[in-house]
């Protein structure tokens, strides 16, 4: 059976090259206390080792604060530590294989930057999709041309899954896609690299509430 359900009202995805020398751990406890709802781990550049040691050190901090963790990629790691979840991007691992393989036991999330990937992402059995990118963003430089909020709106109109929307969000633009029908806000550097990361993530919280008051 898969773990409870999800709140991806605000996503934390981790970057430890924009912590701005802050360990990827100091980040998370921050977020939270700010109000991230969910937190995805995510190494590139760490052996399976570190990545594993990593994970195990912010799951404690996480379960003490219900909030799931969800691995980027990495199948193994997540299964390793017990982690809520898996994300897999559209060059990872594919859906219907990792879902043979951890059954119902994980959330699944799928990167889809077309609509035609989000129809795919559901038929295939994932849990929620990770819409990308909205708008241009330098975390990651090997995506899809920006989907604007009305790409954000077709595959809100084409699928049921949760939505989270991920690429150049931040307090300033935050409020757009949930009035455009992400059901959450995912952001990277909006939060580890800002100055104060508990600030920055209750000053997203609030808008994220805001939108959801105006638009319900």
């Amino acid at each position: 059976m898969r773990p409870v359900s999800i709140d991806y009202t605000l996503y934390l995805v981790t970057d430890r090259d924009l912590s701005r020398g802050r360990s990827t751990l100091d980040i998370v406890e921050a977020a939270v206390r700010g109000g991230v709802s969910c937190v995805q781990l995510r190494e590139k550049t760490v052996s399976a080792r570190e990545f594993i040691q990593e994970a195990r050190s912010i799951q404690a901090f996480l379960k003490a604060c219900r909030i799931p963790l969800i691995i980027n990629d990495r199948l193994d790691v997540a299964l390793a530590v017990g982690a809520d979840g898996v994300h897999l991007g559209q060059k990872d691992m594919p859906l219907a294989m990792a879902r043979a393989i951890v059954k119902d036991t994980l959330v699944i999330g799928i990167s889809v930057e077309s609509t035609a990937d989000a129809v795919t992402a559901e038929r295939d059995g994932a849990d929620y999709l990770g819409v990308s990118p909205i708008f241009d963003t330098p975390t990651k430089t090997d995506t899809a041309p920006a989907l604007g909020v009305k790409g954000l709106q077709r595959i809100r109109q084409a699928v049921s899954l949760p939505l989270v929307a991920i690429g150049g969000l931040n307090h300033h633009n935050a409020a757009a896609v949930i009035q455009n029908g992400a059901d959450g806000v995912a952001v990277v550097s909006a939060i580890a690299a800002a100055d104060d990361p508990r600030q920055a993530a209750a000053d997203l919280r609030k808008t994220i509430r805001r939108a959801r008051e105006m638009h319900p």
